[in-house]
């Protein structure tokens, strides 16, 4: 029987940027070339979409009047779910837990299915203290025990939810492999090297910049170009602040254009990742699919992402040391290993597959 099928929390589709963005623009891609036959739509933030598009790829596409970043994230999630369930979807798609408060009163007084990818823990992050962690604390909650079906996108988020919850999740990840599909461009801002280590994420404490900007500090000789958002805060501003005059440093603000980040990924020898939180992280998975060695944060969450097969470091001395003995061989033997991974768990193929399957939108 065709199902109607309504993913929410995401700033929307066409993706520019994050995650669940990605996510979402490449299971209605999915939901295309598939040909499948439920109807999609994808709920989106105004404030993002100025030209507000009816449709995309598949999809069509419903805008809500607020911004789905921040605190306002909260009501543009629950409007977002009830307008789902007053327009009588067969099953909803919740991607994170901030519009979680909704969920238990769509149980009480609407018959639509709600499946939730609690996403990574979110209240665990540095940034959130006090009220903010308790609210987040307090969503994951009514997202866990209320939601028909949960999916966690890493091991280790679905034994945080089966420790401390009792119930069983889904493990389905993200898809890396858009990321070595785009056709590059290239990059015209400030000449980079022939050779170089790369790195990719927000500039967040959680994220380890320090650690990763400590070590390059004492390799002169050693390259890193880094691309993050170093103006968004005062974190930011201050690693940008003392690091930015070192010579091997090269400290590129949030790139958007998925052909120029193909271009820079492509051109690195090396790729170093140093997220501790948030389950998989879509930047690692998508660099592994470049078959480049990958040296991860050693959280638990980059242990089962890349099956304990990268490098791993925990601070400044020891990614020093896994750089400066990192040899050709070894680092050809772990970015194989890498791009094996990747081809077996992280396709849109696979990840579409899984996750129409739970919402009950296959053939």
């Amino acid at each position: 029987m065709t199902k109607s099928i309504a993913i929410v929390g995401t700033v929307g589709i066409p993706a520019s940027y994050g995650g669940f963005e990605t996510l979402a623009e490449n299971l209605t891609r999915f939901h295309r070339d598939e040909e499948l036959p439920n109807r999609l739509t994808i709920y989106c933030s105004a404030k993002s979409y100025p030209d507000r598009p009816e449709t995309y790829l598949s999809a069509e596409l419903r805008y809500i009047n607020l911004s789905a970043n921040g605190a306002s994230s909260i009501l543009y999630d629950a409007i977002s779910l009830f307008s789902a369930a007053f327009r009588r979807y067969d099953v909803v798609l919740l991607l994170g837990v901030s519009g979680a408060i909704a969920v238990p009163l769509l149980r009480l007084f609407f018959n639509i299915r709600i499946v939730t990818n609690v996403d990574g823990m979110e209240w665990k992050r540095a940034k959130w203290s006090g009220l903010a962690r308790c609210f987040l604390r307090l969503s994951e909650w009514l997202a866990v025990c209320a939601s028909h079906e949960v999916i966690a996108d890493n091991k280790g988020i679905a034994e945080h939810v089966a420790t401390v919850y009792g119930r069983a999740c889904h493990v389905v990840a993200y898809g890396g492999d858009h990321a070595i599909r785009t056709k590059p461009k290239p990059y015209e801002g400030r000449t980079l090297p022939s050779q170089y280590v790369f790195a990719l994420g927000r500039i967040e404490p959680e994220n380890n910049v320090e650690i990763i900007l400590d070590a390059f500090a004492r390799m002169p000789y050693m390259p890193l170009v880094f691309v993050g958002n170093w103006n968004y805060g005062p974190y930011g501003r201050r690693m940008k602040e003392r690091f930015e005059s070192l010579n091997n440093l090269y400290l590129l603000d949030s790139i958007y254009d998925r052909g120029i980040l193909r271009s820079l990924r492509g051109g690195a020898s090396l790729y170093v990742h140093g997220h501790s939180a948030g389950g998989t992280n879509p930047s690692l998975v998508e660099m592994m699919h470049f078959g480049l060695p990958i040296i991860a944060y050693d959280s638990i969450f980059n242990r089962y992402t890349t099956e304990g097969r990268a490098l791993f470091f925990m601070d400044a001395d020891s990614l020093q040391a896994k750089i400066n003995s990192l040899t050709p061989i070894q680092g050809s033997a772990v970015g194989a290993e890498m791009r094996r991974i990747a081809l077996q768990r992280y396709t849109w193929d696979e990840i579409g597959r899984l996750y129409f399957e739970l919402l009950g939108g296959g053939r």
